[in-house]
């Protein structure tokens, strides 16, 4: 059977296999997808009407599967909106918008290009005003919404509708946004020559003309004639309008400071640096204070296209809008959104979080299904298993929860050291849930042989035993159970600091706890760890942290540097990892 051909010559739809192949070996790489796309595009010349089938479906391939990939890419869904339009026509060109305009609902650019396509290719005025009033909600209140609202403004001259010109501006000149200075002046001198009832509500327009008839009514000229009435009106209204421009040229400001400090406003793969967002975190603040709901989600909105890689403030927005009554599918929209498009699963945190959520909301099977994805992808992954089995525990009992880890400790598909942890988990919760330390203490006991690597086990073991209730008639049995657990710690396979630090904690039990000889034991134990060599007994000279290689390869019966590093781990939950990077924090952000 000969392979599929792309469209254009042999060597075009080999490039095209080609470029595909690196594609799907790492869907992460940017610059692999623009190859791709910028190839599918130019095949057979560049797409039009007359190319073939072939191209036509590889490169609207590439555009699909680009912009399901990277769906914030405005400048794309313009470029394959232009190409529908070259290739099929209008309404292929219309559809390519909307789902553009749906993936990235606050670009200013795209909503332009957009409204900008519709007042080309149609002739409906009401159509086309339409789409700028859906454009108008959704990046209305961007600061550098200019040329969208430029636009519609053009569009309404063009067909002379002097009504509908002065209700945009009506409504523009209240937007704090960079060019509003513009905006009041045509504004203002529209309003001069607009009739009374379309400059104010009726309410404020009458209290106006009782104002102006009252204050002439104590001049001996006589009342005023209705002409005088209306300049005096106007005059009135000239001022309140100058109040407005006062009120939003103070708002303006109060935003100049975050928005001059927006370096890339748009989404982009590459790291941020730490200054855009602090400032992110700042303008956030800002808004969130002046309690403005539509004003703060278009804000996150934004900060999400910018961001989007940045787990942090999707937690932000998710907890935002949790605290705000009624919102729960606006909650689950943030977390879906995260979890599904933007944080990848190698980041599992938002996910948990997104369990969290649905099983508070009384839907564990999708609870317990986020968990069941994100393990399709990283099995074994620990903190996805912990928070499986405490589901389990929270809605079915003691039992379920540690079938959970017997599951995963039985599983071929688990290393050794995420067993370790599944074991300690297991032991916690007949010691702290069932309240039983001897089916806890005969856990680690009979697993201990297997995982003579796993810092986690031997710490966890070794606090195990330290915390458990003690007295002056049952201490000395206490002190031969902790004994027992670190003797086997020090044979264990583990680096010589890794024991050191664990039997830190020993130690510190003898000084507080220990009986008349315990400071011959602390001495021992002192001189064989922290003594020169040739003090050292063999179990430590043996340290498989400087004699696992020799020449290159692995020493029999010693564990290999890989295996120790992993041993090394510690495990904690995403929102353990949480901290707050210093004020002053330099160069790129990490995703991670």
């Amino acid at each position: 059977m000969s392979d599929f051909h792309y469209g254009g010559t042999d060597e075009e739809s080999a490039e095209i296999k080609k470029l595909n192949a690196e594609v799907l070996e790492d869907t992460d790489n940017f610059e692999n997808w623009e190859k791709l796309v910028r190839a599918a595009e130019a095949l057979e010349g560049g797409l039009n009407r007359n190319s073939s089938p072939q191209a036509i479906a590889t490169t609207r391939d590439a555009y699909d599967r680009f912009l399901a990939k990277f769906p914030l890419l405005f400048g794309y869904w313009k470029k394959y909106a232009d190409l529908e339009f070259s290739i099929a026509g209008t309404e292929a060109a219309e559809m390519v918008f909307e789902r553009g305009v749906a993936s990235i609902a606050t670009s200013v650019d795209l909503w332009t290009d957009y409204c900008s396509f519709k007042v080309e290719t149609s002739h409906d005025p009401d159509v086309i005003r339409e789409l700028f009033e859906r454009g108008a909600v959704a990046v209305g209140l961007d600061f550098l919404a200019h040329p969208f609202w430029d636009k519609y403004l053009e569009f309404e001259d063009r067909v002379e509708a002097q009504d509908k010109i002065f209700g945009i501006l009506t409504r523009v000149v209240k937007i704090p946004m960079h060019q509003y200075a513009r905006y009041f002046e045509r504004f203002r001198q529209l309003a001069h020559n607009r009739p009374l009832p379309e400059l104010l509500p009726a309410e404020t327009l009458a209290q106006f003309r009782n104002e102006v008839i009252n204050e002439s009514a104590g001049f001996q000229a006589g009342p005023k004639g209705e002409m005088e009435i209306e300049r005096d009106i106007r005059a009135k209204i000239d001022n309140f309008n100058l109040e407005i421009f006062a009120r939003t040229q103070a708002e303006t400001t109060k935003r100049w400071t975050y928005e001059s400090e927006i370096k890339r406003p748009y989404f982009h793969v590459t790291e941020l640096d730490h200054q855009q967002l602090a400032n992110w975190r700042k303008y956030l603040d800002f808004e969130e204070a002046e309690g403005d709901y539509t004003r703060v989600v278009f804000l996150y909105e934004r900060c999400l296209v910018t961001c989007a890689f940045y787990d942090e403030f999707w937690f932000r927005y998710a907890r935002w809008m949790s605290s705000k009554e009624r919102k729960e599918e606006e909650v689950r929209n943030i977390y879906q959104r995260a979890s599904t498009i933007y944080v990848p699963i190698s980041r599992p945190g938002i996910r948990l979080q997104y369990a969290y959520f649905e099983e508070m909301s009384e839907r564990v099977d999708l609870a317990r299904d986020i968990h069941q994805a994100i393990l399709d992808r990283m099995p074994g992954h620990v903190e996805t298993i912990i928070s499986w089995a405490n589901l389990e525990r929270r809605q079915n009992g003691l039992e379920a929860a540690i079938e959970v880890y017997k599951a995963q400790i039985d599983s071929p598909a688990v290393d050794i050291y995420s067993k370790a942890a599944f074991v300690v988990e297991w032991a916690i919760l007949l010691w702290k849930i069932q309240g039983s330390a001897e089916e806890a203490r005969q856990v680690f006991q009979k697993n201990k042989q297997w995982y003579p690597e796993s810092r986690h086990f031997w710490a966890k073991y070794m606090e195990f035993e330290l915390a458990q209730p003690t007295s002056s008639a049952t201490e000395s049995e206490h002190y031969e159970r902790l004994k027992q657990v670190h003797d086997d710690m020090i044979k264990s396979s583990m680096t010589l600091d890794t024991k050191k630090a664990i039997s830190n904690v020993y130690l510190t039990y003898l000084q507080e706890r220990g009986t008349k000889e315990a400071m011959k034991e602390f001495l021992q134990i002192d001189r064989e760890l922290n003594g020169p060599i040739s003090v050292q007994p063999p179990h430590i000279k043996s340290d498989p942290s400087t004699k696992a290689l020799e020449n290159g390869s692995v020493v029999p019966g010693l564990v290999d540097a890989a295996s120790l590093r992993k041993g090394e781990v510690h495990y904690s939950t995403y929102f353990q990892q949480r901290r707050d990077l210093p004020v002053n924090a330099q160069g790129l952000a990490s995703f991670h």
